[in-house]
């Protein structure tokens, strides 16, 4: 593009050449033969032909950068439908103006308070990124303008939050999170081709929900842990009264086995005491002290059997 300090460098230059034209002038008339009316005023018109042809040549050359395209305006025809690339081009000063559009993606953060199926409120922020087609660049010239993600961006993905939000149940926004993205981008992407406007990438960046669902959700979760911690307490009281039952009826089933093994013999009783006599003297052994006593009240006579006393 042509910038205003071209053609103020220009105008400066031109009126330096005239100022030194004027001079020289001055000097011949001075102190050489005068000069003619006619060649001053030849070579003042060349001056002028050449300072106008800079100028117009000047601002017939606009140039494009990358990542931007190109079309031009003229005051006779309207939009041109031509497409103009990266690089310098040739217009017509005056009659044409070059417009330039950046067609690189561009991000853009929208947020929506919209409400769910079960009357929920939930605030979403929508992440896109937008760049125009190229090749219906005229013709959003003629029915956006430049700032064509600024009219149409804005309303499109509220309106599409809005209805997709409202298919789902707030559990549903964060248990299917996928599905919802697939359904914002398809509807979005569909609804901005109508602008002739591409999305390469559409997604949620934020989701929050009202306080009270919030404390709501809090609630049942605790309610649901103390529940899952009553149902514990409950299968291992089962577990350790099963394991009481079991022990006892083990103590019963050993005591009738002892009960009928001393009805046969005395054996068993004088393996006991025999067993008993051990752990005293073991006991008698380790201890510091000592005891004197009578080995009948210890249990320590194991010379006499007494399974031959009546």
């Amino acid at each position: 593009m042509n910038r205003p300090g071209d053609f103020q460098k220009f105008a400066k230059v031109f009126q330096q050449q005239l100022s030194r034209v004027q001079q020289t002038g001055g000097r011949r008339g001075r102190g050489g033969p005068p000069n003619s009316p006619r060649r001053t005023l030849g070579a003042a018109g060349a001056l002028l032909a050449l300072g106008g042809g800079a100028f117009f040549f000047n601002n017939a050359l606009f140039n494009v950068d990358g990542g931007h395209r190109a079309i031009v305006y003229s005051r006779i025809g309207g939009v041109s439908s031509r497409i103009f690339t990266e690089g310098t081009h040739l217009l017509l000063p005056w009659f044409e103006t070059p417009i330039v559009y950046d067609v690189r993606a561009k991000p853009r953060n929208v947020a929506s308070l919209t409400g769910t199926k079960d009357l929920q409120m939930v605030s979403i922020t929508c992440r896109v990124l937008s760049r125009p087609d190229v090749g219906q660049l005229p013709t959003i010239y003629r029915t956006l303008g430049l700032d064509y993600d600024e009219r149409v961006l804005p309303s499109i993905v509220n309106e599409v939050l809005k209805a997709v939000v409202a298919q789902f149940n707030a559990s549903q926004l964060i248990t299917q999170r996928e599905k919802v993205s697939r359904l914002i981008r398809e509807n979005l992407v569909r609804r901005a081709s109508r602008f002739n406007i591409l999305l390469d990438d559409v997604s949620i960046t934020y989701m929050t929900f009202s306080p009270e669902f919030t404390a709501a959700v809090e609630s049942k979760q605790i309610a649901q842990q103390d529940a899952q911690r009553a149902t514990f307490v409950v299968d291992r009281a089962r577990q350790e009264k099963q394991g009481l039952v079991v022990r006892a009826q083990g103590d019963a089933k050993s005591a009738e086995l002892i009960g009928e093994a001393i009805k046969k013999s005395k054996d068993y009783v004088e393996l006991k005491r025999l067993d008993t006599a051990r752990e005293i003297a073991q006991i008698l052994a380790r201890s510091p002290n000592r005891v004197v006593l009578d080995n009948e009240a210890l249990l320590l006579n194991t010379v006499i059997d007494n399974r031959t006393k009546k």
